[in-house]
């Protein structure tokens, strides 16, 4: 809990918008631009989380309790067209240069490939949220995963930091979190008491106590969970309440999940549940079709709904830390006064397969049984979901993350703002993607935009005002996987595939190819692509992306294996 009350003055300025702004909103007659502005400088809180579903959240239709991500939801705004890059590292460069990832050199991970827009960091000088906000008065922090190949946050526009500057390869371990500026003294916990997800949040939560020594200055707190990224880790107490709810399989539950979507307004009424999604296994030695949940056997089918177990432990635990954030900001009267941003950097993680895998990314999979299934996702375990469970994460697209079909690159995204101009209680089916998250939060602070921090995305305040769903070209690529959204249509391929051709507004689920129906519209899709893609020095694609899950050039492809 923050330990300065606000002052005088901000609560005065508090008061004076709430007056503001209702009478913003009892005029019919004022325009969308007018109603992006803010009078005052909000604070702004931007939350991120790492590999959730588009559907695990409770607002979005799972099973999981996430109370304090839903009462966000219900009183803001909620979006069903928000799109990320279908990977972390690239979608953190989008996130916080406004930039698409390959024109700041982040077009894959944080390896250097050696051409422009696989460089595998952000280049020196290049404009950053932080940047900006700083430059106009705001005191900025980050607290969780950096991930964007520099090795300070701190020379990126935030005065603090705490986490991780790669993804985390364990919640128990503190020792593998960095406390920066050089000097400045991480919290020390008991022996036992450690837990990453809790941590980010601590180390947040002093960062905002901080902010106070200057509580006239505005401040941006960006929060970037490492869960529910692989290794699934939990505490039992989170764990055992979702012990029972996974065995009935990943079907049932998808079934499940695409019911309360459609009683939600998610999706609409006739969305149609997609078949199991086909993975690839590590090194692309085979691929397949996730199987029907009854035709595994007991064993596997304990040990996999144990995996999903703890995964939904993470997301209730993140969920439990937003709230934390929001007492906070509730008990110091800076809630109304802040504009929050939570989403997702990708679609849910399949890697590799159903079964999921053990000790390291790889083909390496463990079956649990007995007392060992007690000990997943505890201090010295390391587990994936796999594809199965990804795939109902997802609901009710296809694939994942890595690829730019629905699965991969459809994130939750909430917006909440009392006294700003963002709906309340909404559903938004706009088109958005993350380079609207620079220019959304710069203009909500009224700070001017740099030269360099000039992009192509948009303000979300404007947009989510509009009547009706405004059409826009949205651009993706990542592994040779790409896809372009213009108004209603969607292209799309996986690497080294055709093109396909999808009415995204009548079937959002991919479910039926006009590419051939439609040679015209596919080649002049594929020509907006190739332009993008030249200009934002996404092509040439590399040759050889220095990872083992993908096929070299001349190496035959994978075989197709039936479970």
């Amino acid at each position: 809990m923050l330990a300065v009350k606000t002052s005088d003055s901000r609560r005065s300025r508090l008061c004076w918008l709430v007056a503001f702004w209702a009478t913003c909103f009892l005029m019919t007659t004022a325009s969308a631009d007018d109603s992006s502005l803010s009078q005052g400088q909000p604070n702004i809180l931007l939350i991120v989380a790492d590999d959730l579903g588009f559907s695990d959240l409770g607002c979005y239709g799972g099973e999981i309790e996430t109370p304090e991500l839903d009462r966000l939801a219900n009183a803001g705004t909620r979006l069903t067209r928000f799109y990320t890059t279908g990977r972390c590292c690239p979608s953190r460069a989008s996130l916080l240069t406004g930039q698409y990832p390959h024109r700041v050199g982040v077009g894959h991970k944080v390896e250097d490939l050696r051409r422009p827009g696989y460089r595998g960091r952000i280049p020196d000088g290049t404009a950053t949220i932080a940047d900006e906000l700083q430059s106009s008065g705001y005191r900025c922090f980050h607290s969780g995963k950096w991930h964007l190949g520099t090795p300070d946050p701190t020379k990126h526009g935030f005065e603090e930091f705490y986490g991780t500057l790669i993804s985390a390869q364990t919640f128990w371990d503190p020792d593998h979190y960095l406390r920066l500026p050089q000097g400045r003294q991480a919290i020390q916990y008991p022996e036992g008491k450690f837990y990453g997800t809790d941590a980010v949040t601590d180390h947040a939560l002093q960062f905002l106590e901080n902010s106070q020594t200057t509580p006239d200055s505005p401040w941006f707190l960006y929060v970037a969970y490492h869960a529910p990224h692989f290794p699934l880790h939990a505490r039992e107490e989170e764990i055992v309440k979702y012990a029972d709810t996974y065995s009935v399989g990943w079907d049932k539950i998808r079934e499940e999940r695409l019911a309360r979507m459609k009683k939600l307004g998610i999706v609409d009424q006739n969305t149609q549940l997609t078949p199991r999604s086909q993975y690839w296994n590590y090194g692309e030695t085979h691929t397949g079709f996730n199987p029907e949940w009854n035709t595994l056997s007991s064993e596997r089918r304990q040990d996999l709904a144990r995996r999903m177990a703890i995964y939904a432990a993470m997301i209730d635990r993140v969920d439990q830390n937003v709230g934390r954030i929001l007492d906070a900001l509730e008990a110091e009267n800076q809630f109304d006064d802040t504009l929050i941003i939570f989403l997702s950097d990708n679609g849910a993680c399949a890697e590799w397969d159903p079964h999921g895998f053990d000790g390291k990314s790889s083909p390496n999979n463990v079956l649990h049984v007995g007392q060992q299934l007690d000990e997943m996702g505890g201090p010295g375990t390391y587990h994936s979901v796999g594809s199965g469970w990804a795939n109902a994460s997802n609901s009710p697209w296809r694939l994942y993350k890595h690829y730019n079909h629905e699965g991969g690159i459809s994130s939750p995204c909430i917006i909440h703002w009392p006294i700003g101009p963002v709906p309340k209680g909404v559903i938004s089916h706009q088109p958005a993607h993350l380079i609207d998250v620079l220019p959304t939060t710069v203009e909500a602070a009224q700070a001017e935009r740099s030269e360099g921090a000039s992009g192509p995305g948009e303000n979300l305040c404007p947009l989510l005002n509009s009547d009706g769903v405004v059409d826009r070209s949205l651009f993706f690529e990542h592994e040779g996987n790409r896809a372009v959204h213009s108004g209603e249509w969607k292209l799309v391929a996986l690497r080294d595939e055709a093109w396909e051709l999808y009415n995204i507004r009548s079937d959002r689920t991919e479910l039926t190819d006009l590419a051939a129906e439609y040679p015209e519209r596919v080649a002049k899709l594929a020509g907006e692509w190739n332009k993008w893609a030249a200009e934002n020095l996404v092509t040439p694609l590399p040759e050889d992306y220095e990872v083992q899950y993908l096929r070299q050039p001349g190496q035959p492809a994978p075989q197709l294996q039936t479970e």
